[in-house]
């Protein structure tokens, strides 16, 4: 699948740069509708990526748009309810449809969907700079690998490069350099716990503001736990040892790691949230996924939109029409999804208040209409922000 610089064509179509969700669905759904597409990335496949790796229900929905959910499904661990935890040990389980997959099967199913389609991959190639024409519109990029560089001409580019912002950089549109968030995880293999953690546990506490601590069951006994935190606060706080306070104060998280096996060192990342911090557009590119800032604020959640963003760049694409119609159409594509990105901004109030945690959970557990409205949330068909504001915290006593 990962073809070499050296096989690197002349020109193309489409180069798609980037091979996570986004960039993988950009070049599926561009290949799919004829169209000559390169995707390529600066490592080979398969590859970590730092994540929690839960798939809610928008990742459901856009990977059964590729045609690999049930691919996906078949490899993952299924789960009935997300697990929210307060600070004083009140819990709800809120119901949806979620599975959690690793990103290393996750991506390289998507990747591999993107080939059979007809994109052609190439990897490890390095992304350095767009080439631009006498008028300063995008035509292509300079690549490389190793110590060696080519040129590969294309009509449009699509950069999927993720929250690192050094291609943004390199293409003139970044306009934030720091991250939204920074998050550790670790995969532990714990045997005794399969059966004991069964939901997508997130657990909010004081001394993990502004953020939360986290526990994703994957397949054969492995578990997925982390932390993230989000706002300013996140250049001031140590991760290693808000993970290790997290061990401390949570028992099932201290259980789990006292009795597992860590699967390689705990990792970081940033995310990059809100659709926020990056221009999306500039003659000849667009930017989609993370890069554009397509991971929510307050849950941390990403995957679902990053496909989403990818295939809303294919659309844009996939027609025949002027540069001006493709950017303003993509443009136009990402703005209508900035309201609801705004109201998880709002919502991740939450994170820095934890006690409100206490107050919606406590209720949450005497109101089964509350927990519906939680699900919603889940389903994307109910607001965020509406459970924590002030008319959202006098319905939590009246309803």
């Amino acid at each position: 699948m990962n073809l070499t610089l050296a096989q690197l064509p002349e020109r193309c179509e489409v180069l798609v740069v980037g091979a996570g969700p986004a960039g993988s669905a950009a070049a599926t759904a561009l290949a799919r509708a004829g169209k000559d597409v390169v995707l390529v990335d600066q490592r080979s496949f398969p590859r970590e990526k730092v994540c929690g790796d839960g798939l809610i229900p928008d990742a459901h929905t856009a990977l059964a748009r590729l045609g690999v959910l049930d691919e996906v499904m078949a490899r993952a661990q299924r789960a009935t309810h997300v697990g929210c935890i307060a600070p004083r040990g009140g819990r709800v389980d809120v119901p949806g449809r979620l599975a959690v997959l690793p990103r290393r099967e996750l991506d390289d199913i998507v990747c591999r969907n993107a080939v059979r389609a007809g994109a052609r991959m190439f990897a490890p190639v390095h992304f350095d700079a767009p080439l631009t024409d006498t008028a300063g519109r995008v035509c292509g990029a300079r690549l490389s690998q190793g110590g060696e560089a080519r040129e590969l001409h294309a009509d449009w580019v699509v950069l999927a490069t993720g929250a690192v912002p050094q291609a943004l950089l390199a293409a003139g549109l970044c306009d934030r350099q720091g991250p939204s968030a920074v998050a550790l995880r670790g995969y532990v293999k714990n045997a005794s716990q399969i059966g004991q953690i069964r939901a997508l546990e997130v657990v909010w506490h004081r001394q993990l503001r502004p953020g939360y601590g986290w526990i994703f069951p994957c397949a054969d006994g492995v578990f997925n736990i982390g932390v993230g935190v989000f706002g300013h606060a996140k250049e001031d706080v140590n991760l290693k040892r808000l993970f290790e306070s997290f061990c401390e104060f949570y028992a099932p998280a201290r259980e789990l790691m006292a009795g597992g096996e860590l699967l390689g060192p705990l990792k970081g990342a940033p995310l990059r949230c809100t659709l926020d911090g990056a221009r999306y557009s500039r003659p000849g590119l667009l930017v989609t996924g993370e890069a554009a800032g397509s991971t929510y604020a307050f849950t941390g959640e990403g995957i679902g939109k990053a496909l989403e963003t990818g295939l809303l760049a294919a659309e844009a694409l996939a027609g025949k029409r002027s540069d001006a119609d493709v950017r303003q159409g993509y443009e136009q594509s990402l703005l209508a999804l900035k309201p609801r990105f705004q109201l998880y901004e709002r919502a991740n109030r939450v994170n820095a208040h934890p006690w409100l945690v206490d107050l919606l959970i406590w209720r949450a557990r005497k109101s089964e209409r509350l927990i519906r409205r939680m699900a919603g949330v889940l389903e994307e068909n109910g607001n965020p922000a509406q459970l924590l504001s002030a008319k959202g915290v006098f319905r939590l006593f009246t309803e």
